[in-house]
């Protein structure tokens, strides 16, 4: 079953946090428990909030990624240019219908 985690953020500094998410999004690009696709949101009504939602194969590949240091390694370089903690949602995919 498909599982999409979503992070919600606050940040002034959004372009540093692409690129960081740009040089992860390289790296883990290679490991097969990788995200499949990664969508950034940025909130109309609130110009600093923004979401990324993340998509995995499955919970267990998520779990992978999670525990994996390179990770936690980026994960504390963006909380870093957060203006309040990152909040996580964590989702069981139902049902999926073509775009």
């Amino acid at each position: 079953m498909k599982f999409i985690q979503i992070v919600d953020f606050e940040t002034e500094r959004v372009d540093e946090m692409r690129g960081v998410m740009g040089e992860w999004d390289d790296e883990a690009e290679r490991r097969d428990y990788s995200p499949t696709s990664s969508v950034l949101l940025k909130d109309r009504d609130n110009p600093n909030r923004y979401y990324a939602v993340v998509t995995f194969n499955s919970y267990d590949e998520a779990m992978r990624n999670s525990d994996d240091p390179r990770t936690s390694e980026m994960a504390g370089r963006l909380e870093a240019l957060c203006t309040r903690p990152t909040k996580f949602v964590n989702c069981d995919v139902l049902e999926e219908y073509p775009s």
